[in-house]
């Protein structure tokens, strides 16, 4: 069987460039994109359903076990809710290096990555009336409701 190099060669680019596409997808799955259901209605319902990744174990259980003081809100639960809601956070949890620590009062914005990630950013930008807080992900993160916070796709309010 003769070997035609030029085929071979673009299927290997082909090849390549698709186990790179779907490396970053599944990635992007589980540490940003992937919401449950139950967790896009019930967390989403107020505000952004954070993707899990952004926070580490210990404090996606502190704020879990405190849903009743929500950072001032009562945001409580049934038991089931919460048990497969925390399951779930708990196995997407951040796990690598710059997640892995527990931020002041588990807040994301607070987070050393969080910080160094928005450094950039003007501090009018965050009293925009748009934008409010820093938690505020999708007022400049336009598709951070997909769990892609590329920043391709920052826009900051004027």
């Amino acid at each position: 069987m003769k070997l035609n190099y030029r085929r071979a060669s673009n299927l290997a680019v082909v090849l390549g460039a698709l186990a790179l596409h779907c490396t970053a997808h599944a990635e992007g799955s589980a540490r940003l994109g992937a919401v449950l259901p139950q967790y896009q209605q019930e967390c989403g319902a107020c505000h952004l359903a954070f993707p899990p990744a952004f926070l580490p174990k210990a404090s996606w259980n502190r704020i879990m076990d405190n849903l009743p003081k929500h950072f001032g809100t009562d945001a409580s639960l049934d038991a089931a809710t919460r048990k497969e809601l925390s399951a779930w956070m708990l196995a997407h949890a951040g796990t690598y290096k710059r997640a892995s620590e527990e931020p002041p009062q588990d807040r994301i914005s607070h987070a050393t990555w969080f910080v160094r990630e928005h450094r950039e950013v003007a501090a009018a930008a965050w009293k925009l009336a748009a934008v409010k807080s820093a938690a505020n992900c999708g007022a400049c993160h336009t598709t951070a409701d997909q769990g892609d916070f590329h920043e391709r796709n920052i826009r900051i309010p004027r």
